[in-house]
């Protein structure tokens, strides 16, 4: 299980001076720890979705990252003081006036975390309330041990809905890019 670092509260600027081998997320200025790294099957998820949706992204206007990439989530204007630094395994970002040096600025439009024993709890509960209230228009969740995918969608008064639960042999079209279709099997299909 992910751990919290014990503090009262934590900014970016507390965030930038952790020592780099050191892999940590802000929530609302509580610091949770990374580790362990992620394991192999994890990796290839985050791999196969990649290529998927950046083979697509070639001549269009959003682009994809993969963590360890920041994003910085805060209601506060004084980018140092920010209290939410989050590294989602995958994300898509249309508007590129988010980004800047240092990560994304902003909400992302599109985000995939793919779970681990050490991240689930957090990703189902932390951060879904978190990407919620901070506008991501569409959030995936991949469970890589039972190989299935469950979408997200936020509605006109600003709260998820279950858009679909998908496995193996299904092909899901993204709200956010609704001509890309990713094929989950390769995805789910290590070998």
């Amino acid at each position: 299980m992910a751990i919290p670092k014990k503090h009262e509260k934590f900014t970016y600027d507390d965030y930038l001076k952790w020592p780099d081998e050191e892999r940590w997320e802000l929530i609302y200025g509580e610091a949770w720890d990374m580790s362990p790294a992620p394991t192999r099957k994890h990796q290839y998820i985050s791999g196969k979705l990649f290529f998927q949706i950046e083979d697509y992204l070639k001549d269009k206007d959003c682009d994809v990252y993969v963590a360890p990439f920041d994003v910085r989530l805060s209601e506060n204007e004084e980018d140092k003081k920010t209290d939410t630094v989050v590294q989602p395994d995958l994300l898509v970002v249309c508007d590129k006036s988010k980004l800047d040096e240092a990560g994304c600025n902003g909400a992302p439009d599109w985000i995939v975390e793919i779970l681990s024993p050490s991240t689930a709890v957090k990703d189902l509960n932390n951060k879904y309330q978190l990407y919620q209230a901070k506008g991501v228009k569409e959030y995936w969740i991949i469970d890589p041990s039972n190989n299935f995918l469950t979408v997200y969608l936020l509605d006109i008064s600003g709260k998820y809905f279950r858009s679909g639960v998908y496995s193996t042999d299904s092909k899901v079209s993204s709200s956010t890019l609704p001509e890309l279709t990713i094929d989950l099997n390769p995805v789910f299909t290590d070998n």
